[in-house]
């Protein structure tokens, strides 16, 4: 079984995957990680280097790749991964995938973006905390469509450990 999280970029995606897979005994990927570990940039030296549609292509080539391993595993997507080309609609089809979309609150998510600016591709141009927030507030009404689509929804707004026991209630 693979479980796939999925989420806004500051969702948690990657701590609650690190947390729920040394839980369940599996494997952990960050698909962002492992892209900046195949070419050895940072995901916003890719981004300036060979552009959004570069980097996008060769994600969901990466994603291809960990999803045909014969191994349990949870993995965190991008932010925008499963919202590009048929990436959604392929993961749904498989049925050793379970998606799981970490819905997060509009303030929190703000707060948590909001010092990592620097280091975020998308939100680097951004100059104040609120049009932060009205950009992450237009960005989650897009793709609302791709991650409602997820087979579980949790909220996560409180701590990690209570998401991941959110996570584990319903697969189990």
């Amino acid at each position: 079984m693979k479980i796939i999280l999925l989420g806004y970029m500051g969702s948690g995606k990657s701590s609650v995957g690190k947390l729920l897979a040394n839980k369940l005994k599996y494997s952990f990927i960050d698909l962002d990680s492992q892209i900046e570990n195949n070419i050895e940039m940072s995901i916003a030296e890719i981004f300036q280097v060979k552009g959004e549609i570069w980097f996008r292509n060769y994600e969901k080539q990466v994603l291809d790749e960990l999803l045909e391993r014969d191994e349990a595993m949870v993995i965190s997507l991008g932010g925008g991964t499963p919202c590009y080309g048929t990436v959604m609609e392929e993961l749904l089809q498989h049925p050793n995938n379970i998606t799981v979309y970490l819905k997060t609150d509009l303030d929190i998510l703000t707060d948590r973006l909001w010092p990592e600016m620097a280091s975020r591709p998308i939100i680097s141009h951004l100059q104040t905390k609120e049009g932060l927030k009205d950009f992450i507030r237009k960005h989650l009404f897009e793709r609302f469509p791709y991650y409602s689509q997820a087979k579980f929804t949790v909220e996560n707004n409180a701590d990690v450990a209570s998401t991941v026991e959110k996570i584990v209630s319903r697969l189990f």
